[in-house]
């Protein structure tokens, strides 16, 4: 391979199936020279198994002659977007924090989340999210976002990005310039945010804005089309040379590395395509084109680029720039000299260690938020009393979101603080016949705890909650996800948001139902609603 196709190569970060380095990775590595590696739940074991996995890769790295260590990234955002899993720390994500009003545990969670992280060998984290979450239809931001304020969004982004970076892990601001304001995924379709440039001055762009100046590491790019910047039609932000060299570059200041999101999500693989989408990425001033998932992509990307230098659609000279700024950044973090590749692996205590999951479930009783409490609370209830917990069986809605962690354990909670309850679990496909089995069945208790996890208005949990209500067993919901389901079910005596279904956040909130735990938390985002009451 020239030259050409290795300083292409660098600009690849890519991804694979499995816990094992697989034999087109080590091509590609060897033969292509990627510039770095994003790991996904399917690649994440125990702790032993991804720091021998991430070893490997950089073994290969090593071997293949790289004068820097791989960039080895995952979306650790915490909260209900997380890759860590078995033996280390569930962490609060990014509107957990928000509701404890209080930026310093950003910062605190933020080291301890980069000292796990790089303990197993991962060495930049793809967070924090600094979209602004002003629209409560978002499907695929929502309880990633630290709120709806663009100051707090920037104040609580900024003390986890410093975190992070003072653990020793390279950063993220995602998704630029802002993928709060949409209804629409765009692992699915192209987003389109119309507001004019004024008011992405003083909303999206503002915790950017503030980030960059407080020192980035790197940027990643949302596919989402903004008209007021670019004026081709149908563009995302991904591929404009308007929005990455115009707005980011040359208006903000930004300097370092930035990076796609995943080329081969629909609102790039359904318009322009992946491979041409890396070229016009490229061509638009970005440094690293992230293809995920399918090998014969991955080359095909690495092809269309090296293609379109040759021909003259890339001009040889931003490709080098862009292999400066990715090694400018390696150099700041990392040489051979920080990575061990022994055969004598032995996982650090640092990861899951007591100290970060105290430090964790501390911030979980500051966010937990009590929203409404008709003087139900706390409950006292004989050991012979039964509760009757109603559960979602499922958590995930986002393309995102790790479905390993989808298994609520609302039950598992409520039996930590008494042991006589029963658990039936719901779903949205729930019929009438089974909402009338169930009101049968709840005068057998002396209280109910109902879950939710995102309502929408054809919910047939709403309607299952307002007969509830009609009853006279008191009863309490746990919102384990979106804080808006309140504005679906306003009437309910008690209502409580955790943000997240992550067992410490559930374990915080029937703490504070049965007085055992004094919860904090204040919401990081307006609920109609409150407002109409």
């Amino acid at each position: 391979m020239n030259n050409l196709d290795k300083k292409v190569g660098k600009l690849l970060v890519v991804g694979f199936s499995g816990k094992t380095v697989p034999d087109h990775i080590r091509e590609l590595i060897h033969n292509y020279h990627i510039g770095g590696i994003i790991l996904f739940g399917r690649n994440i074991g125990t702790p032993e198994e991804i720091l021998t996995l991430t070893t490997d890769l950089q073994s290969e790295a090593k071997k293949a002659g790289y004068e820097y260590p791989l960039m080895i990234c995952v979306d650790q955002e915490n909260g209900v977007v997380r890759r860590l899993g078995e033996g280390a720390t569930i962490f609060p994500g990014a509107m957990t924090l928000g509701a404890t009003d209080n930026p310093e545990n950003a910062y605190k969670i933020g080291v301890a989340t980069g000292k796990e992280l790089l303990a197993l060998g991962i060495n930049w984290n793809l967070a924090p999210v600094l979209d602004v979450n002003n629209n409560p239809d978002n499907p695929v931001i929502g309880v990633r976002s630290f709120g709806e304020s663009p100051e707090k969004v920037a104040e609580f982004g900024k003390e986890m990005m410093r975190g992070m970076q003072d653990a020793g892990v390279i950063t993220t601001l995602k998704h630029f310039p802002g993928h709060g304001d949409t209804n629409v995924d765009s692992h699915l379709d192209l987003p389109v945010i119309s507001h004019t440039k004024e008011r992405l001055d003083n909303i999206e762009l503002l915790p950017f804005k503030k980030n960059i100046e407080a020192g980035a590491d790197t940027v990643m790019s949302a596919h989402v089309y903004f008209p007021s910047i670019e004026s081709q039609s149908g563009i995302p932000a991904t591929l404009s040379s308007k929005v990455i060299t115009g707005l980011l570059r040359e208006e903000l200041g930004f300097n370092g590395v930035v990076t796609t999101d995943c080329m081969e999500m629909n609102a790039i693989a359904n318009g322009v395509g992946t491979e041409q989408g890396g070229v016009e990425a490229v061509k638009a001033g970005v440094d690293f084109v992230m293809i995920s998932h399918t090998p014969e992509k991955q080359k095909g990307t690495h092809k269309a680029i090296v293609e379109a230098v040759h021909s003259g659609h890339i001009p040889e000279a931003m490709i080098e720039q862009a292999n400066q700024r990715i090694d400018t950044l390696k150099q700041k973090y990392f040489d051979w000299n920080t990575i061990p590749l022994t055969d004598e692996l032995t996982v650090p205590d640092t990861v899951g260690s007591y100290e970060h999951k105290e430090l964790a479930y501390q911030v979980y009783k500051q966010s937990v938020t009590i929203v409404k409490n008709d003087g139900l609370l706390p409950i006292s209830l004989t050991e012979q009393q039964r509760i009757l917990v109603l559960c979602p069986d499922n958590g995930t809605t986002m393309q995102v979101e790790d479905k390993r962690y989808a298994n609520l354990s609302l039950d598992e909670a409520v039996k930590e603080y008494h042991k006589k309850i029963d658990v039936r679990f719901i779903d949205n496909k729930i019929t009438n016949g089974e909402i009338n089995e169930i009101l049968g069945q709840i005068k057998d208790y002396d209280f109910v705890i109902i879950g939710t996890v995102t309502l929408t208005k054809d919910n047939k949990q709403i309607s299952l909650i307002e007969r509830i209500g009609e009853l006279e067993v008191p009863y309490a919901v746990i919102a384990m996800r979106s804080p808006y389901d309140f504005s679906f079910i306003p009437n309910v005596p008690v209502y409580i948001n955790t943000y997240e279904f992550t067992y410490p956040a559930l374990r915080a909130a029937v703490g504070a139902i049965f007085g055992k735990e004094r919860v904090t938390g204040k919401s990081p985002v307006t609920i109609t609603s409150l407002e109409k009451e």
